[in-house]
């Protein structure tokens, strides 16, 4: 278990005019973000990330070298280096291949639901799970309403493994691109220790939607016939060769952000036109670098060290309070803007590399809780909802609360004693 932290207790002076307006400024940012939108605009997550930056330097929350230091570039280049691998793995065929030969495995509803839980975590672990989200739910959706069956409990299990199957490395999702970069843990380390929290928790979510949705899971299964899916196999040979020498390079150690880079841009050497290989989710980007500002401003204006005095006596008391701290803040402001609130903290704390991993498990894990936990939630959830299958807030909680509480008990029991 985390030792417990020894720390004094500071004076502190009484926050000044431009520190309350500065404090009060950032929450509203923050709160804007979480839920998505400003009232009477068309504002998105991105729009009021970078929109906010602007304006903290504006009026002086922080300044502009102080914002371009802020921005962490290694964080910006690793994910951009995925996104890439992302668009080839797809326009190859990849994904769709994937969802081939689940259905061809599958003998059973129990079975096919397994699957699409495996073949998501496991993807989502190599290539992030918000992606996997995107290219998967089509073909769930697609499967499963050929079978006739409920797409509901399929679509779970597609959110739900994307979400805990991502735990289990520094590439499965930007909360851990983030941890990764600021821990410079190993790769090798961290699947070490949070990859056995990802198996125990994709097995538990299997058997709590089999148990939420008795009725789907007891009808009798009728094999769909889905068409062959359409490989690049040249382009698939080349990408997955790219993608076995990426996986060595991160085994052995080597720095993520440039070594992704290094190696990706090797399938930027191709006949396909450049737009269609940097089809990538630039707002994403944009989003992180304007997050890195608004943060940054909480440690300019002298905010963080207040924020850390009031979270140290929690943080400090172990796994199990700092997962609740970690899991209830990322449901209230986003798993990503969470990590970059306590990322100022966590080398202040006796074991750093525990406390490191035991935010990366808990602030993941508790993106299951809502349909609004997690970005890959929302993502499942859109596009079933434009193909007329509603995934609704209060069907999410049916299954998500207890996958969410089950998973995080996992986790804390697995730190505490590893």
């Amino acid at each position: 278990m985390m030792p417990v932290l020894v720390y004094e207790r500071k004076i502190m002076t009484p926050l000044q005019p431009a520190q309350i307006v500065y404090a009060l400024l950032i929450l509203l940012l923050f709160v804007f973000i979480a839920i998505g939108k400003v009232p009477r605009t068309r504002m998105n997550r991105t729009t009021i990330a970078v929109a906010g930056a602007g304006l903290l330097i504006g009026v002086g929350a922080i300044g502009q070298e102080e914002a371009f230091h802020a921005i962490d570039l290694g964080t910006i280049v690793l994910l951009f280096a995925l996104m890439v691998l992302n668009v080839n793995l797809r326009l190859a065929g990849f994904f769709a291949w994937v969802g081939g030969r689940v259905l061809k495995f599958a003998r059973s509803a129990r079975m096919l639901l397994a699957l699409v839980i495996v073949a998501s975590g496991m993807l989502s672990a190599l290539f992030l799970n918000d992606p996997v989200c995107v290219l998967f739910t089509p073909l769930v959706l697609d499967i499963a309403l050929r079978a006739k069956r409920d797409p509901i409990p399929y679509l779970m299990g597609l959110a739900t493994g994307a979400n805990i199957g991502s735990t289990a490395t520094i590439t499965g999702n930007p909360q851990n691109l983030l941890i990764g970069q600021a821990s410079e843990i190993p790769y090798v380390t961290f699947l070490a220790r949070l990859g056995p929290v990802a198996l125990l928790g994709l097995a538990a979510a299997w058997l709590i939607l089999m148990l939420v949705y008795r009725q789907e899971f007891s009808r009798p299964w009728v094999m769909p016939v889905v068409p062959p899916p359409q490989v690049h196999r040249p382009l698939l040979r080349s990408t997955l060769i790219v993608t076995g020498i990426l996986l060595v390079a991160f085994l052995v150690g080597l720095p993520p952000a440039g070594t992704s880079l290094a190696v990706v841009s090797l399938l930027l050497v191709s006949r396909l036109k450049p737009n269609r290989l940097l089809h990538i989710d630039w707002s994403l980007l944009a989003f992180f670098a304007g997050l890195f500002v608004i943060t940054g401003a909480l440690t300019t204006t002298g905010l963080s060290e207040r924020l850390f005095a009031a979270i140290a006596p929690v943080v400090s008391g172990g796994v199990a309070p700092l997962s609740l701290a970690s899991a209830g803040l990322s449901n209230l402001v986003s798993n990503v803007p969470a990590v970059l609130l306590f990322r100022p903290v966590v080398p202040s704390l006796p074991n750093p590399e525990l406390a490191w991993l035991t935010l990366a498990m808990s602030s993941t894990l508790a993106g299951n809780l809502t349909l609004l936990g997690s970005v890959a939630n929302l993502i499942v959830a859109e596009i079933a909802g434009e193909r007329g299958v509603r995934l609704t807030f209060a069907e999410y909680l049916k299954a998500g609360v207890p996958i969410t509480i089950v998973t995080l008990v996992i986790g804390i029991l697995w730190l505490s004693v590893t």
